[in-house]
């Protein structure tokens, strides 16, 4: 058969095919509504594995794997089509609570609100809470878990707090803490961090034998930590840590903090942009106890509990490739109390309202044992 001849039956046979997968969509909703009357579950997994195990067999071996995988792709397809259709109406579905959320078209994020942040004055989080919010409130909490209980209890409207490092990896404490207090992400910032060795005025670098700093700081500067050949001393945070050494007598002690506190606390730069790395990014979230999503907002945050079962990654993987949703951020968390078994965060780049997010949050009972919806939102730059 020459070229031309096969590529034309190959457009005849996709042609084909794209008409039955039409028609297979179309009763995979008729199924659904005959099993939402019947009260049936939508998920037959006995059905599933029996037209697996045909497929596998209706082929050359082979093409087994690719049948299976076609035939998977399929399902799943068909699943998320049924699983919105016993959704609809629902206003308990997760995309009837996130449409509830939504705030009017022309509400803007806020200008002045009242925020906690974890620290003191010149801490990276205060940084980020300023450039989030026109006009902000500050309250300056000892730990995370402070903040978070601080917006719970109604001491300020949100929070802001680090999630993750470009370079350092996430901050697993705020994650923990989400999963705790199921608050919702309004708003995220990636905010460039840069890194300054700060200590007492008329002290000279070759003195330092100390240095102070958060944890997450430390790993970012280990270069030249390093170089420095300097012992390091965790603090709750960098701008604690350049308040510690501007209140201590030594001069040999020095801090990694922001140019901000060097300013604050009186202090001198004694080495400029220490990080490891210049593309040193902290991405900070807004967090509120009142399910809020302000207009523009294209990422959405997912907590999921899943089964301890071979595949079942995959198959939340492939339920996102079914409906074109791109995935920016996947995290795992151990489960408290339950050995080698894990939470997942899922960051997705889908605009709210679009049909296919709506359709992701209402199709992911059949794969998951649990599924949080943390929030849709805009992320600044």
């Amino acid at each position: 058969m020459e070229l031309d001849e096969a590529r034309a039956r190959i457009d005849a046979i996709d042609d084909g095919i794209l008409e039955l997968f039409c028609e297979r969509m179309g009763l995979a909703e008729d199924i659904a509504c005959a099993k939402r009357a019947a009260g049936v579950s939508a998920y037959d997994p006995a059905r599933e594995r029996d037209k697996l195990f045909r497929a596998a067999h209706a082929v050359p071996q082979d093409l087994r794997p690719q049948a299976s995988s076609l035939l998977s792709l399929l399902m799943s397809m068909n699943k998320a089509r049924q699983q919105a259709v016993f959704h609809r109406d629902d206003p308990q579905a997760r995309s009837a609570l996130a449409r509830a959320s939504l705030g009017a078209v022309d509400e803007p994020f806020p200008a002045v609100a009242t925020v906690a942040c974890q620290g003191v004055e010149g801490a990276y989080s205060q940084i980020a809470a300023c450039k989030l919010f026109a006009t902000p409130a500050i309250s300056f909490f000892g730990t995370f878990e402070g903040v978070f209980r601080a917006v719970r209890d109604g001491l300020c409207e949100y929070g802001v707090v680090p999630i993750e490092n470009s370079t350092a990896g996430s901050v697993n404490a705020v994650y923990d803490l989400l999963a705790e207090f199921r608050f919702s992400i309004v708003r995220s910032l990636r905010l460039k961090i840069d890194h300054q060795l700060l200590a007492r005025p008329g002290v000279d670098i070759s003195q330092i034998t100390e240095v102070f700093s958060h944890e997450q700081a430390i790993a970012q500067c280990s270069e030249e930590l390093d170089r420095l050949g300097v012992r390091v001393h965790v603090c709750k945070n960098t701008a604690k840590a350049a308040e510690a050494v501007a209140q201590s007598p030594r001069t040999d002690i020095a801090a990694l903090s922001s140019r901000d506190c060097a300013e604050l606390y009186g202090l001198n730069v004694l080495a400029s942009d220490v990080q490891n790395s210049d593309n040193n990014y902290t991405r900070f979230v807004v967090i509120s106890a009142v399910p809020k999503i302000f207009p523009g907002a294209t990422r959405t945050s997912l907590m999921m509990t899943l089964p301890h079962t071979p595949g079942s990654l995959y198959r939340v993987l492939e339920r996102f490739y079914a409906l074109d949703v791109n995935m920016v951020k996947l995290e795992s968390r151990p489960i408290a109390g339950r050995d080698f078994e894990f939470m997942f965060y899922f960051d997705l780049d889908c605009p709210v309202g679009s049909p296919a997010l709506t359709e992701l949050l209402d199709s992911l009972d059949d794969i998951c044992d649990r599924v949080t919806y943390i929030g849709s939102y805009t992320e600044v730059l």
